[in-house]
C-alpha cells in the first residue's frame, strides 16, 4: 500500500474505519467521525451485547444502580461528560447549578455521616474529621514532587506513612485513642485505594501522582442512570454502525489486505474476530481497557506492538474497585445519613498485616453510601472495596458475600439482631473477560510519559500507511486517566487525528458538543 493512506482510496469514497470497543471512548470517537462526510464507512465492534463499557447501569431494587462509573468527577464547564449530560437533559437541577459547579473538592471524598468501629461503638466524627484533615493535607502535598525526576520514597503510600509516623510522635492522647486514630487513617488509605483503583498506595508512583487533574464541581450522579449518556450517543449514530457480540481476536496491521467486495483496493489493517469474521480497514481505533491489553498482549496484535508500547502497557497500573449493593426491608441508618464509614480498630497503615483473604477480605471495604430512595420501600447501601480483597470477593457466591457483610454490620452497629439484607448485587470487574479490572493509575516505575506512549498511533516510524492503529481510552489520557471524561476526550482526540489526516485544510475547533 502506498504511504499516506489517502492515495490508495478509490475516488469519491472515504476511508474505512473500525473502532474496537463500545465504551465511551469508542462511542465518542464514532460520534465525532460520523459527523464528518468523509467517514461514512465506520463500524464499532463491541465484544458484548451492550454499549457503554465500564459505564453500566442496571435496573435493580426497583430503580437504577450504577454497576460501573458512579459519579461525574468535577461536573463543571471544563468537563465534556458534564456538558454532554447537560445537553441531553440527563442531570438534576442541583448538579446543573452554578453553585455546584464552583465547589472545589480537591478530589477528596467527603466526611461520613456516621462512623462505626469494629467493637460496635460509634467513632467521634470530630476525630474522623481531624484524621481526614491530616490525610488529605498530606495527599495535597504530594504535588510538591511533580517536577522531581526521582523521589524518595518512590510511592505515595510510603510517603504518607513516613509523614504519619512523624505526626504520631507528637500525639498526646492515651494509647487507645492513638490506635483509633491510626485505624481511621487506615480506612482513609483504603478509600484512596478505591479512588486510585489500586490494591495499595505503595504501588502508586509519587512523582507523577499530582499530574492527575481535578476539575471543579461537587461530584454528581445521573438520576436515571449513567448509561443514559452512552445510550444517547449510540442513538445518534447511523444504524448499522454498532456491531454487538463481536469480540476481536487479532488486529493485523502494516499489511496489504484485500476484500472481494472491493476489487483492486488494498487495506493496511485487518481486524480478525473471535468468530472468524474479518474486517479490512484503513484505520482502526482501539479503545479496549488496559486490563484487557495486559491479558492479551501476546496475541492481540500481529505484528507485535513496538517494544516501547509493550513496556508502557506492562508498566502502567490497572487495578480493581468493586461495589456491593445491599437492599434492606427497613433502614437501620438515620434518615439524613448519606455515608457510613467502617473502621477496623485492629488495623493501622503503619503495620503490614496480611491475613488470609478468606478471613479478612471484608476489612478492605471502606463503608457504604446510602443510595437515594427509588421509591418509598427502597433502602439500598452501596459499599466500595478495592484491590486483591475485591478480586477475592468476586470468587465468592452472592450468599457468602451477603452472610459476611451481615456479620460485619451486626458487629459494627453493636446490634446482633440486625436483620440481614433482603438481597445483594455486586460488580465483578476483575473477572469481566473484556475488562479485567476497573481503571488505570500511574504505578511505581511508570510515569505520565507511558500514558502518552500508549496513546501514540502506529506505525510510529512514519513508514507505510499513516495512522493504521490509533489508541484511545482512559489509560491514554495523561491528566484525566481513570475517568469517563478522560476516556471521552481521548476518543475525540483520535477522531480529530483522523479528520486532520483526511481534511488537513480544515481548522478543527475544540471538541464540540
Amino acid at each position: 500500500m502506498q504511504s499516506g493512506g489517502r492515495q490508495a482510496e478509490a475516488p469519491g469514497r472515504g476511508p474505512r474505519v473500525l473502532v474496537v470497543g463500545g465504551g465511551i471512548a469508542g462511542l465518542g470517537a464514532a460520534q465525532r467521525l460520523c459527523r464528518h462526510p468523509a467517514f461514512s464507512h465506520l463500524r464499532v465492534l463491541e465484544a458484548t451485547a451492550r454499549a457503554g463499557g465500564r459505564i453500566r447501569s442496571e435496573h435493580s431494587f426497583g430503580g437504577v444502580v450504577e454497576v460501573g462509573a458512579h459519579w461525574i468527577h468535577g461536573p463543571s464547564q471544563g468537563n465534556p461528560v458534564f456538558q454532554l449530560a447537560a445537553k441531553y437533559g440527563l442531570l438534576g437541577e442541583r448538579a446543573l447549578s452554578e453553585e455546584n459547579q464552583l465547589i472545589e473538592t480537591g478530589g477528596h471524598v467527603g466526611l461520613p455521616s456516621v462512623s462505626y468501629a469494629s467493637s460496635g461503638v460509634s467513632v467521634s466524627l470530630e476525630l474522623v474529621a481531624e484524621m481526614a484533615s491530616l490525610f488529605y493535607s498530606l495527599i495535597d502535598r504530594t504535588r510538591e514532587f511533580l517536577q522531581a525526576t526521582e523521589t524518595t520514597p518512590p510511592s505515595v503510600g510510603e510517603y504518607l506513612k513516613e509523614k504519619i509516623r512523624q505526626h504520631t510522635a507528637s500525639w498526646t492522647e492515651d494509647e487507645e485513642t492513638k490506635k483509633l486514630k491510626l485505624a481511621i487513617l487506615k480506612n482513609l488509605f483504603n478509600v484512596e485505594c478505591c479512588v486510585s483503583g489500586t490494591h495499595s498506595m505503595d504501588l502508586v508512583a509519587l512523582a507523577p501522582f499530582g499530574e492527575y487533574t481535578v476539575l471543579p464541581g461537587l461530584d454528581c450522579t445521573f438520576p436515571e442512570g449513567y448509561q443514559g449518556l452512552t445510550d444517547r450517543i449510540v442513538a445518534s449514530l447511523p444504524k448499522d454502525v454498532m456491531v454487538f457480540d463481536k469480540p476481536v481476536k487479532t488486529i493485523h496491521w502494516n499489511g496489504s489486505f484485500q476484500e472481494a467486495s472491493a476489487p483492486g483496493e488494498t487495506f493496511p489493517v485487518l481486524v480478525e474476530c473471535e468468530d472468524g469474521d474479518c474486517f479490512p480497514a484503513h484505520h482502526v481505533v482501539v479503545t479496549v481497557p488496559l486490563g484487557f491489553f495486559k491479558k492479551h498482549l501476546d496475541t492481540f496484535f500481529e505484528p507485535p506492538l513496538p517494544t516501547e508500547k509493550v513496556e508502557a502497557i506492562r508498566k502502567i497500573g490497572f487495578g480493581t474497585n468493586n461495589k456491593i449493593f445491599l437492599e434492606f426491608e427497613e433502614p437501620f441508618w438515620e434518615p439524613d445519613c448519606q455515608h457510613i464509614q467502617v473502621v477496623w480498630e485492629d488495623t493501622s497503615p503503619l503495620e503490614d498485616a496480611t491475613p488470609e483473604l478468606q478471613d479478612a477480605w471484608f476489612k478492605k471495604l471502606v463503608g457504604f453510601w446510602v443510595l437515594p430512595p427509588f421509591h418509598r420501600a427502597s433502602h439500598v447501601l452501596c459499599g466500595f472495596i478495592a484491590g486483591l480483597e475485591s478480586e477475592f470477593m468476586e470468587t465468592l457466591s452472592e450468599e457468602e458475600v451477603l452472610r459476611s457483610l451481615t456479620q460485619v454490620l451486626r458487629r459494627v452497629t453493636g446490634n446482633p439482631w440486625l436483620p440481614a439484607p433482603r438481597s445483594v448485587l455486586r460488580s465483578c470487574w476483575h473477572s469481566a473477560p473484556y475488562t479485567r479490572g476497573s481503571y488505570s493509575y500511574v504505578a511505581v516505575g511508570s510515569s505520565g510519559d507511558d500514558m502518552d506512549r500508549l496513546a501514540q498511533p502506529l506505525p510510529s516510524d512514519g513508514k507505510g500507511a499513516q495512522l493504521q492503529v490509533l489508541f484511545a481510552g482512559e489509560a491514554t489520557h495523561r491528566t484525566f486517566y481513570s475517568t469517563t471524561h478522560g476516556a471521552l476526550l481521548s476518543g475525540w482526540r483520535e477522531a480529530d487525528r483522523l479528520m486532520t489526516l483526511w481534511d488537513p485544510q480544515a481548522q478543527w475547533p475544540e471538541p464540540r458538543l
